[in-house]
């Protein structure tokens, strides 16, 4: 999960006072809106996938260069499309895209989309959880290498006696995947986003609320060039596959 704002500290969590301005159903930041009655209705887990729309200029713009804002564009597009894709083939679950931007002819049927609300991402993934209700596993665009059976085993894991919430670590020390049981608005607010501890520090916190964690499999996921021609490697026969090596035919000089 990758955003560009600042690192900042980690402050210990803290459950305000009954009728504190930051209580449930504020962001400490920002200003959010009701969900929408058809997600806050569903008894299914929410499977979340967390996005900007791929638009040119600003989306993926780390893949620039080699990328031109254009081809960064295209290949964000794959890989949501991938993501959603993999999202709506999972069984038993209530996909949930949470988007930030214009809706595209990227979007498949079956998938109810939602805006994103909050400034920071600790924010928007915060009033996800609380938009979509529990439980809940989220998910961003940066692995379009996730498959169906992948996010069904991640689902379990959520679901399974005795645990709280569900962790999954990224190579670069982030993480791409996390889920709850119910929303805890103190789970993520204050978190360091895109660091190299940013894994961590979301455990230590997890932990200090006391819930119990569950680890998902660790992946690669998508911020730099590099990141694309690796992962494609893992997402063969995808469209994100086909995308990276149409950009990189195109560098190819005839």
């Amino acid at each position: 999960m990758a955003d560009r704002g600042g690192a900042g500290g980690l402050p210990p969590p803290k459950r305000p006072l009954e009728g504190d301005r930051h209580g449930p159903g504020h962001l400490a930041r920002g200003q959010r809106h009701a969900a929408p009655a058809s997600v806050t209705r569903s008894l299914r887990p929410r499977l979340i996938v967390l996005a900007k729309a791929p638009v040119a200029g600003m989306a993926k713009t780390r893949l620039c260069p080699p990328c031109t804002p254009v081809q960064a564009a295209a290949v964000a597009e794959a890989a949501l499309a991938d993501t959603l894709a993999a999202a709506v083939g999972v069984a038993g679950v209530r996909p949930v895209l949470v988007l930030d931007g214009p809706r595209g002819p990227w979007l498949p049927a079956g998938i109810e989309v939602i805006p994103q609300q909050g400034g920071g991402l600790d924010e928007r993934i915060t009033a996800a959880f609380e938009d979509c209700g529990g439980p809940a596993l989220l998910i961003g665009m940066d692995t379009p290498q996730v498959t169906p059976a992948l996010l069904r085993r991640c689902v379990d894991a959520l679901m399974a006696p005795g645990i709280d919430a569900v962790l999954g670590p990224a190579l670069d020390g982030g993480w791409w995947a996390a889920g709850l049981r119910r929303p805890d608005r103190f789970a993520f607010l204050g978190v360091p986003m895109s660091t190299g501890q940013t894994c961590a520090l979301q455990r230590r916190r997890l932990a200090g609320l006391g819930l119990h964690v569950a680890e998902l499999p660790a992946l690669s996921d998508v911020d730099v060039w590099e990141d694309a021609l690796s992962v494609s490697a893992d997402a063969a026969g995808g469209r994100f596959a086909a995308t990276v090596a149409s950009v990189t035919g195109s560098w190819v000089a005839p």
